[in-house]
């Protein structure tokens, strides 16, 4: 079974990175597309716009994050079929801006498909 990472684009890319996807829905600041080392920009699978200004990046407000995001992510069939797919055959790196390493639509979105990959082995 091949990894999956999370990891913020401003960090240096890695040779351990595998296939690096961003999961953020606008482009991060101070980033040059031909630096940024990306092989896909899945901006399908971020937050919606309303999500994101709503949590702001709150701590208190995680676990409802977590719960609203979910549902949305529940409506994006194709795009996670796509990241899916990569993760069959690759290791991958999601990559996103936010500053709060522990707290951020990527370390959501990969317990999402942790959680999908558990109850598909039931």
């Amino acid at each position: 079974m091949y990894k999956i990472k999370t990891k913020r684009i401003y960090a240096d890319p890695a040779d351990d990175d595998g296939i690096r996807v961003l999961v953020d829905r606008l482009w991060p600041r101070g980033i040059r597309k031909e630096d940024a080392r990306i092989d896909h920009w899945l901006k399908e699978l971020s937050p919606s716009t309303e999500l994101r200004k709503w949590y702001g990046h709150d701590v208190d407000k995680w676990a409802e994050f977590k719960r609203r995001y979910f549902k949305e992510l529940e409506k994006q069939a194709e795009p996670l079929t796509r990241l899916r797919e990569l993760a069959a055959h690759n290791d991958v790196t999601l990559l996103y801006g936010a500053r709060a390493e522990h707290y951020n639509n990527a370390v959501a979105l990969l317990e999402y498909l942790e959680n999908w990959r558990i109850n598909e082995d039931i």
